[in-house]
């Protein structure tokens, strides 16, 4: 039986593996986070997948505070790029497949169509040139990798933008919520769905893929659906970006195109709404 290690157990994506295993029972699961298994010491990350016979690493550890990340460069780049170096020397040493979680700040978002895998890169925050160097070490040094871009991830576990319009939507009459950033709202469950998927197709296909929910929205839209499927009258307002005091500059358009994906593993993506509405029903539920 294929044994997989995934770190960041305790995050979003973590947390969705976790509920996901139960969908494919052919694999064992070995759940870990820093206080199990620090990534960033080499030496015991290589004893660990040793001692466990591990077959696949799949990587939901990240530094994710895109603000925070311009004052906390070191730790940032030492989660975000040293640990993934890590992963893919003891990996390669082990010969170990590894899935690696990545992100659309590696582009600078001022483009119009979806982006594909093979447009150019351009990160305009430490968050994103730190992912960025993160995918091009674990290039160099694990042959047998898949990459995994996504963005606007939420969940019903921890710390995320559905949370946080539901609960500001309760407390406040009203809200002004940004307009002109466009992009796709991923349920952190269909991209752990979609891991399970590609590791359990007949072949390993290296490379970078793109995963997001399918269709466009903007913040905007993202919020006035959530309050609606969640019975929330506060009155939405869209504002621009400019009028947004945010630390940091954030994409403007993060839409990504996931033909590759569905083409080589055979991937159906349902539209974010169908999965905003399940995440709504869990926390309803809660």
């Amino acid at each position: 039986m294929t044994t997989i290690l995934i770190t960041g157990s305790n995050g979003q994506l973590g947390n969705e593996m976790q509920q996901a295993a139960v969908r494919f029972p052919d694999f064992n699961y070995i759940y870990t986070d820093v206080a199990e298994l620090d990534i960033c010491d080499k030496g015991a990350l290589d004893a660990f997948v040793k001692a466990n016979n591990v077959n696949v690493i799949v990587n939901c550890a990240a530094y994710t505070a895109v603000d925070k990340a311009e004052d906390d460069v070191e730790l940032c780049y030492k989660i975000n790029r040293d640990a993934v170096r890590n992963i893919a020397e003891v990996a390669t040493e082990n010969k170990v497949k590894v899935v690696h979680v990545s992100t659309d700040y590696v582009f600078d978002g001022t483009n119009y169509l979806p982006y594909t895998e093979d447009m150019p890169v351009c990160p305009a925050t430490v968050y994103g040139k730190s992912k960025l160097e993160g995918e091009q070490v674990l290039l160099e040094n694990c042959r047998e990798s898949v990459i995994l871009r996504t963005a606007w991830l939420y969940s019903s576990f921890g710390n995320n933008f559905v949370k946080t319009m539901i609960k500001l939507g309760t407390e406040r009459d009203s809200l002004g919520v940004i307009f002109d950033q466009v992009g796709t709202p991923t349920y952190a469950a269909d991209l752990a769905d979609a891991i399970l998927q590609l590791l359990s197709n007949k072949t390993f296909v290296p490379g970078i893929y793109h995963f997001s929910d399918e269709g466009v929205c903007s913040w905007y839209d993202f919020t006035k659906t959530i309050h609606r499927m969640a019975n929330i009258t506060c009155d939405v307002k869209p504002i621009e970006t400019k009028d947004y005091p945010a630390r940091t500059p954030r994409p403007h358009f993060s839409v990504l195109n996931k033909g590759k994906i569905k083409s080589t593993y055979g991937i159906s993506i349902p539209h974010w709404e169908v999965s905003l509405e399940k995440c709504i029903g869990l926390l309803h539920n809660s």
